[in-house]
C-alpha cells in the first residue's frame, strides 16, 4: 500500500472538459507501477489504488466510455 502521496501529480482526465464532477488519476510510485484514483472535489478523500497493468485494463474497456 502506498501511504505517501506528497511527491503525486495528480491531473484530471481529458474526458471531463469543464465539468466539475470528475476524477483526478496520479502515478504514486517512481516507476508508475501503481495508480492513484480519486474525487476531484474530495482531494482529501479516499484514493482507489490500481496496479498498471489493471489500469491499462480499464483504460483498454468499454466501461470508462459510458
Amino acid at each position: 500500500m502506498i501511504t505517501d502521496q506528497s511527491n503525486a501529480r495528480w491531473f484530471k482526465s481529458s474526458h471531463s472538459a469543464d465539468a466539475n464532477e470528475c476524477v483526478e488519476v496520479a502515478f504514486l510510485d517512481d516507476s508508475a507501477t501503481t495508480v492513484g484514483v480519486r474525487d476531484s472535489k474530495d482531494p482529501s478523500g479516499p484514493i482507489l489504488t490500481f496496479s498498471s497493468q489493471q489500469w491499462d485494463r480499464f483504460l483498454g474497456s468499454e466501461v470508462w466510455r459510458r
